[in-house]
């Protein structure tokens, strides 16, 4: 199994790992820094170094318990080579600030008696994200609203926590799990990894995150999307 480092510090940027596996695709690592793409956030690229070789990484994604790094040539490299990783931080840093705004937007939609919906959806790009919403009545004025009172959250510097608890106790908290398979998950895990950001919200989450709210800049609304009768979509950027 794969040590996955990123799920304790997110702002882990390199690290010495050594190769456990190799196929068609690309690597195992022992360890790694680079995230695996899962709950709307991208994996990540960046490379890998071996005999002063460098070997780009294009994708990370999970492979069972293991992280499976997608290079394109693996020339040379063999299982139990010593490498040196490296994330593109620039991307990672991006997709962390990206993460926490959708967490925000969560938690307004869901402390709000003003919004009769829920998030049901999302996913994470290099330049922009975008929210899927449960919610009959939506448009431009509610979006912006939502949006405004995320940006005042986000102004008020709040800090970011990564902490455990055992799945007996994270079924009990109400909304940790925001969807229905999120709920089945944590039923089935010993330990349930949360993202909290202080004072405002907690929830059940395997992805990285900044440490502080006020890391994560401006939420700007680029528009929304009606997808059915109560499927709605809303993209935005970070200024």
């Amino acid at each position: 199994m794969t040590e996955k480092l990123y799920l304790n510090d997110a702002y882990l940027k390199e690290c010495d790992s050594r190769i456990t596996g190799i196929n068609e695709k690309g690597v195992i690592l022992d360890r790694t820094v680079f995230y695996a793409s899962g709950g709307g956030q991208p994996g990540d690229s960046g490379k890998i170094i071996f005999n002063n070789r460098e070997f780009m990484v294009r994708d990370t994604v999970k492979e069972g318990d293991d992280v499976l790094h997608i290079v394109d040539n693996r020339e040379m490299l063999e299982i139990e080579s010593q490498v040196r990783c490296l994330i593109d931080w620039e991307r990672r840093y991006i997709h962390m600030k990206y993460h926490g705004a959708i967490h925000l937007i969560d938690a307004v939609v869901n402390m709000n008696p003003d919004y009769e919906g829920l998030i049901t959806g999302s996913q994470i790009y290099d330049d922009k994200a975008r929210v899927d919403f449960s919610m009959e009545n939506f448009s431009q004025e509610i979006a912006q609203n939502v949006i405004d009172r995320t940006n005042s959250v986000i102004n008020e510097n709040h800090e970011i926590l990564v902490k455990y608890m055992p799945g007996e106790e994270a079924v009990k908290i109400k909304n940790l799990a925001r969807t229905e398979p999120g709920r089945q998950l944590i039923q089935k895990l010993e330990t349930v990894r949360i993202v909290e950001i202080v004072g405002v919200d907690q929830q059940a989450d395997g992805g990285t995150h900044v440490r502080n709210t006020s890391e994560i800049g401006t939420i700007l609304l680029q528009k929304i999307e009606n997808k059915g009768k109560r499927n709605k979509r809303m993209y935005f950027t970070l200024e």
